[in-house]
């Protein structure tokens, strides 16, 4: 290439030091630079991660998912480059990348070994823990109390597949619902068709937090597991993995991360001012010190 392309080692990430050349291109960056257009696939309702908020779409991922376009930006220059968003599920967000009807998904996917057959993950940024939602007043605490009675998760997700193995190997006899979205499956939770809503534990936090009534759900349960968000993209792309790990990298050993965190986690965010009161665990702050792409299953 006649832009030199600089390894940073330490961070396994990289930087163009001018413009790429078209002829220089390929993947995900040729078909963006041809395109005139990056397509980011986003969500509707994965509070705080992404989601719409009367206006437009915001949150911790995307936010991310912006500094990715930044550098996308950068690298091909086209400072004029085109944004345009598409609404993902859980379940048609890989079909759409696979499809290229979008390019990059920082939402609040799921990287785990299975998904790397199809798809491609990014440098982690978030880790979690697999809990659900009840009602306070169902007097439901942990998974045991969830045998014979109707759960819902969401359909496509990493969730589904742990929720279902539990209940196969304990014998629970569950009745699990599978909702198209997480906004659908807390509906069904708050309107009693589900004694629980089973899913990632700052997702469940983010619905008893915008709730009107906060006071009448729980978030509870040993975890199921832990797992970690990554931003999803084609395989077999080197130069744009590179620049998404560069641009999640450094923002983590700078400090940025942690500051973006606590934007989202511990302080009001929109629509209503809402403060989810969810502090950086360790086990976030020993990933931003230690960037990687590594699932957790």
């Amino acid at each position: 290439m006649r832009c030199a392309l600089v390894a940073l080692v330490a961070f396994g990430a990289a930087s163009l030091a001018c413009p790429a050349h078209a002829e220089e291109l390929t993947g995900t960056l040729k078909k963006i630079h041809d395109d005139g257009v990056v397509v980011l696939g986003v969500r509707e309702a994965s509070i705080p991660f992404s989601y719409f908020d009367g206006k437009g779409t915001v949150g911790y991922s995307q936010t991310i998912a912006l500094q990715i376009v930044d550098e996308i930006k950068k690298t091909l220059g086209l400072p004029q480059l085109k944004v345009h968003e598409v609404t993902v599920t859980s379940s048609n967000r890989t079909p759409m990348l696979l499809n290229n009807q979008i390019d990059l998904e920082c939402g609040s996917t799921t990287h785990t070994v299975e998904r790397e057959n199809v798809a491609a993950f990014s440098n982690s940024f978030f880790q979690y823990a697999v809990r659900m939602i009840a009602h306070k007043s169902s007097g439901i605490t942990d998974f045991p109390d969830l045998a014979g009675k109707t759960v819902v998760t969401t359909a496509g997700t990493s969730d589904e597949r742990l929720l279902r193995r539990l209940n196969t190997e304990k014998h629970l006899n569950m009745r699990i619902t599978s909702a198209r979205d997480h906004q659908e499956a807390f509906a069904a939770l708050k309107d009693d068709r589900a004694v629980a809503f089973v899913m990632d534990e700052p997702i469940v936090y983010g619905f008893k937090s915008t709730d009107p009534h906060p006071e009448d759900f729980v978030v509870t349960g040993t975890p199921l597991g832990y797992e970690v968000y990554a931003c999803m993209f084609r395989k077999g792309d080197e130069p744009f993995r590179m620049l998404v790990n560069g641009v999640i990298a450094r923002g983590q050993t700078a400090g940025d991360a942690e500051r973006l965190y606590n934007q989202w986690f511990t302080q009001p965010i929109p629509p209503h001012g809402i403060n989810l009161n969810f502090p950086l665990s360790e086990q976030n702050r020993t990933l931003f010190a230690h960037p990687n792409d590594r699932a957790l299953d």
